[in-house]
């Protein structure tokens, strides 16, 4: 049952990425994609640079996911670029901020 859990993470994931890479390939705009994962383990899905910026949207598969999953978001202030909005990307049926610059963002809106 694990693994299929496991993989249905990591299959919504790679099809945030792949919306993700698809809507900059048929853009003006051009952007980075990588992730973070340091060893403690702490990880960040992914993270979107952009015109000197960064953007951290995290995957999550449940419709109500824990806010406190932005506070990893902190391990990117160590970054020389700026910090922009993030979010999380779940199954919620309305954009629903979470603070001033993250809200957890429907999946079907990408």
């Amino acid at each position: 049952m694990r693994t299929a859990i496991v993989r249905a993470r990591s299959t919504k994931q790679s099809f945030v990425v792949m919306e993700l890479l698809k809507n900059f390939a048929y853009s003006q705009t051009k952007a980075n994609l990588t992730y973070y994962r340091d060893s403690n383990a702490r990880e960040i899905d992914i993270i979107l640079e952009e015109n000197g910026r960064i953007n951290p949207p995290e995957v999550k598969m449940s419709a109500n996911p824990d806010r406190r999953e932005i506070k990893k978001y902190s391990l990117l202030d160590k970054a020389k670029l700026e910090r922009g909005a993030g979010g999380i990307l779940c199954m919620c049926e309305e954009v629903i901020p979470i603070d001033e610059n993250n809200c957890f963002i429907p999946c079907n809106l990408i």
